[in-house]
């Protein structure tokens, strides 16, 4: 089973740079595309820092960063830290994002963001950012809501 993890990781880090190639290569320099009025646009931005541009130009420093908890991700996933399968994909869902962010700071010196929203004042982001996002809340929410109930039926086993 663990093998289906980090495939699943593979090709969400497949589909993030395959997204980023794309703003690289057609958004440049186009401005705010919209695809849902007042809703969802895209625009190419070079992000040197990391969440709401934090850290802005410390980019070896986060490649660092994203490059050891990568690893820590992986060991996790493989020893199964949190063996529970839900926790398992969300940690699955945080390492697609820190490898997607990862390859563009070493590659480029920066990560390649796109997906603006329009509705409200928000940094842009990119897919690496999404399942970085959503993996993370889920963990810490299962964490948070169900992990001690899932150790006491270990103990109880």
């Amino acid at each position: 089973m663990t093998g289906l993890y980090y495939f699943v990781a593979a090709l969400l880090v497949a589909l993030d740079q395959i997204t980023k190639y794309l703003a690289r290569t057609l958004l440049m320099g186009q401005g705010t595309i919209v695809l849902i009025p007042g809703f969802l646009g895209l625009e190419y931005v070079e992000n040197t820092g990391m969440a709401f541009s934090a850290l802005t130009g410390f980019t070896p420093l986060l490649t660092v960063v994203s490059l050891v908890l990568s690893l820590l991700l992986a060991g996790a996933i493989w020893k199964k830290w949190l063996p529970h399968p839900f926790a398992q994909w969300m940690l699955t869902l945080v390492l697609a994002g820190a490898v997607g962010n990862l390859i563009d700071r070493a590659l480029f010196g920066y990560v390649t963001d796109m997906i603006k929203t329009l509705f409200m004042t928000f940094p842009v982001f990119n897919v690496a950012d999404c399942c970085v996002v959503v993996g993370a809340f889920a963990l810490a929410g299962f964490i948070l809501f169900f992990w001690k109930e899932e150790r006491q039926e270990e103990v109880r086993s």
